[in-house]
């Protein structure tokens, strides 16, 4: 052991020796990570005791050799030692230290599992398997390296020791479950259905009989073509649970699913005359009618459940999706009868929000936006604090361009949902549109009064650029600018920040320097955006480099720039400033047919010169 980086004297004198032996072992496991298993932390040092006499292929539970206090006493104190090692990750050492525990007491199991995984790391699958195998044997009682083992034993494909090492766990650990699962899910590969069945049974007892046992039970019978039997298994559980109408409804339904028509039609009566409204029976009785043909009695059958107050909503919902994906798998694929179906229960007063909101998802799913609306619009009503039917509703609005709608959905949104952030972005751009200007700030300090660490920095940005065209439009500069390097300091690659920023910096004419830095990463950004183009270019301009700017607003022109008079007044502009006057003059002419509101525009028409406004 080291303190304060010094070596000391070891307190028993084999430990120098075994870790000069272990150096000269050379192995190499300095990648070796700490466990394989979940078995990592379970090996505990263990004293002499006499293990169980039980075999198995594989496996021979051994009684532990006899140890005295003294060396006990060294095995503990190499095996902590090792532990140590192990936790600082130096890998070789521990490992040495392992082997000398063993050299102490060849029937430690703590030492001899931790050995297995050093071996299992380094692929050298047979001496692993063989140390984890004597662990087990020397302690039977350890559920963990047991488990560990069958693990082995299954990734190995040795499927035959897997086997009888569980059923010995069975016997040896009564209280727990899995080694009766592991054995099912391997007898079941195997196909040994008998033993599939007695590992079931041996479950049954343990659990009691469940709805999940019968029906697995039930399964195997059939594939082992006993009818007479999987039957059986299901009456059984009727016969079990004779209060419980779910269990004999599914006697019906397995008597339907296996052609027994007129035996699963009797059981959903029985069940229908105890309770009238049982809505699985109701839903089974409808399939019933299905697959006899009977087209009217089940669509009358539907209707009785779906429309019955008594049937609750989740119900209801499963029904109708279970309906849906009937109806898409089918080959007929005909949506009117689920619309139909909908259009049925939604003319019912509606008090729960679940049906007209999966009815408005099937609507938008068929590409039916518009008749999805009003149904999206009584989701809202049912449940104000519903952001997702919420956000559909705006999204429907967004793209017919209609900013009042917008408003009206978005308005009560934030306050049902006041956390809900794109909510406030949306009624932003809306009062934007609107003109509302002072609206427009509100929603915005409302909105990053909602923010949290959580909040995406890009979101945030957003609504300080936001602000900083209001402000600008409301002729406060010096807030508008405020707000444009509060946005980029959240999102440096907001480009519609830089380029506004960048714009008003040129028109006022000062900042040139870093309105030009912040403009061409625009630019770069993207190159053929014409109005990201004609900003660099005025910038350029406004610095007096006419050539270069004359490249960009050219680019500009060429990117659909003609059709804003306020770029092909600049493109008029700089022709001038680059000695094309006739084609300055081409373009001032442009631009006021267009309508350009240029204060100068019409003077340098006259004069044929630039002229500032």
């Amino acid at each position: 052991m080291r303190r304060n980086g010094e070596q000391v004297a070891s307190v028993i004198p084999e430990y120098d020796e075994c870790l000069n032996q272990e150096n000269k072992m050379k192995i190499k496991i300095g990648w070796l990570l700490v466990a394989v298993w979940v078995l990592a932390s379970c090996g505990t040092t263990r004293t002499g005791r006499t293990a169980k006499s039980a075999t198995g292929e594989g496996v021979s539970f051994l009684p532990q050799v006899q140890v005295t206090a003294e060396q006990q006493r060294k095995y503990d104190y190499f095996f902590l030692e090792a532990m140590r090692m192990k936790e600082k990750k130096e890998y070789d050492a521990a490992f040495g230290l392992l082997q000398h525990c063993l050299d102490i007491n060849p029937s430690a199991s703590s030492a001899l599992y931790e050995v297995s995984q050093y071996y299992m790391f380094l692929r050298q699958v047979p001496q692993g398997q063989a140390a984890l195998e004597k662990a087990v044997a020397y302690a039977p009682d350890n559920y963990w390296y047991s488990q560990g083992l069958v693990s082995l034993y299954q990734q190995q494909n040795e499927l035959d020791k897997a086997v009888t090492l569980l059923e010995s766990m069975v016997t040896r650990f009564p209280a727990k479950q899995d080694p009766l699962f592991s054995l099912l899910d391997i007898y079941s590969r195997q196909e040994k259905y008998d033993e599939v069945i007695s590992t079931l049974n041996r479950l049954e007892k343990r659990l009691g009989k469940n709805e999940q046992l019968s029906m697995e039970k039930f399964r195997i019978y059939l594939q082992m073509k006993d009818d007479k039997k999987a039957f059986q298994e299901i009456e059984s559980l009727v016969q079990e649970y004779p209060m419980d109408m779910r269990y004999q409804v599914i006697l019906g339904d397995v008597y339907l699913q296996n052609g027994k028509k007129e035996e699963a039609y009797a059981a959903y009566q029985k069940v229908l005359a105890a309770e009238p409204d049982n809505p699985m029976a109701l839903f089974s009785m409808a399939s019933y009618y299905e697959q006899t043909g009977q087209k009217e009695l089940y669509q009358q059958q539907l209707d009785t459940l779906l429309l019955n107050k008594k049937v609750t909503p989740d119900t209801k919902i499963n029904v109708m999706r279970q309906i849906i994906v009937e109806n898409e798998q089918s080959s007929a694929k005909d949506s009117t009868q689920v619309i139909a179906l909908f259009d049925r229960m939604m003319k019912q007063e509606q008090d729960d929000p679940q049906v007209p909101m999966l009815y408005a998802q099937y609507l938008l799913s068929k590409n039916m936006e518009q008749e999805s609306v009003p149904v999206l619009e009584q989701v809202v009503d049912l449940d104000p604090t519903n952001k997702a039917a919420r956000l559909m509703l705006v999204d429907a609005a967004r793209k017919k361009e209609d900013y009042k709608q917008i408003i009206k959905v978005c308005e009560p949104g934030i306050e049902a949902t006041p956390d809900a952030l794109p909510l406030y972005y949306y009624l932003a751009i809306a009062y934007h549109q609107a003109e509302q200007a002072d609206s427009v700030l509100s929603v915005c300090n409302r909105a990053l009064e909602h923010i949290t660490p959580d909040t995406r920095k890009e979101v945030i940005s957003d609504f300080y650029s936001i602000m900083g065209d209001i402000y600008h439009t409301k002729k406060q500069m010096s807030e508008a600018y405020a707000a444009y390097d509060s946005a980029l300091v959240y999102n440096p690659s907001n480009i519609g920040a830089l380029n506004n920023y960048a714009y008003y910096l040129s028109v006022e004419r000062r900042d040139l320097d870093k309105a030009e830095e912040m403009s061409y990463k625009t630019v770069k950004a993207e190159p053929n955006n014409s109005t990201y183009l004609d900003t660099y270019a005025w910038i350029l301009f406004e610095k007096g480099n006419y050539a270069e700017a004359r490249i960009y607003i050219d680019n500009a022109m060429k990117s659909d720039g003609e059709k804003s008079d306020v770029i092909v007044e600049h493109c008029g502009d700089i022709y001038f400033m680059t000695g094309d006057v006739e084609g300055a003059l081409k373009y001032w002419k442009q631009a006021l047919e267009m309508g350009s509101e240029s204060k100068t525009l019409k003077q340098k028409i006259e004069k044929k010169k630039y002229i500032a406004e």
